[in-house]
């Protein structure tokens, strides 16, 4: 069974190369299914952690604190979601707010003001992650 959860995220990041060069041999643009793939192996690197926290969550509190699984251990990977995700999304919202900012700033040079106010308001979602990330740290 170990070998098993070991042998599907594996598989699942192979896969993505046979899937691109068929479509590439048909003359079909790949990146629809590099995306797709790369969600399908997420997905099962997700699927194999729940399964093996989950198997660990069942046994009794001694066997689960002696494989690792403790608040503790879920506090951090909270923490580190919380921080990651949000620097994730601040940096898209930071793209786009900058790059609409540039160019309504190449246009009319008075609107520099506003233009910031818009990309400081996209960067103040990483620095909210960064605040419920220290949180849940503070509580360990």
């Amino acid at each position: 069974m170990d070998y098993l959860l070991i042998l599907i995220p594996v598989a699942m990041l192979v896969s993505p190369l046979y899937a691109i060069y068929r479509r590439r041999a048909g003359g079909k643009g790949a990146k629809t299914a590099l995306l797709c793939q790369i969600c399908v192996f997420f997905g099962a690197v997700l699927l194999t952690g729940l399964v093996g926290a989950n198997n660990a969550l069942a046994a009794d509190a001694e066997t689960a604190a002696a494989s690792g699984i403790t608040d503790m251990s879920w506090g951090l990977i909270a923490a580190a979601l919380a921080t990651g995700l949000s620097g994730i999304g601040g940096g898209l919202a930071t793209a786009a707010a900058a790059s609409a900012a540039l160019g309504a700033i190449s246009e009319n040079e008075k609107l520099f003001g506003k233009a910031m106010l818009f990309v400081g308001l996209a960067e103040g979602i990483a620095l909210y992650g960064l605040i419920v990330s220290l949180m849940i740290l503070g509580r360990f």
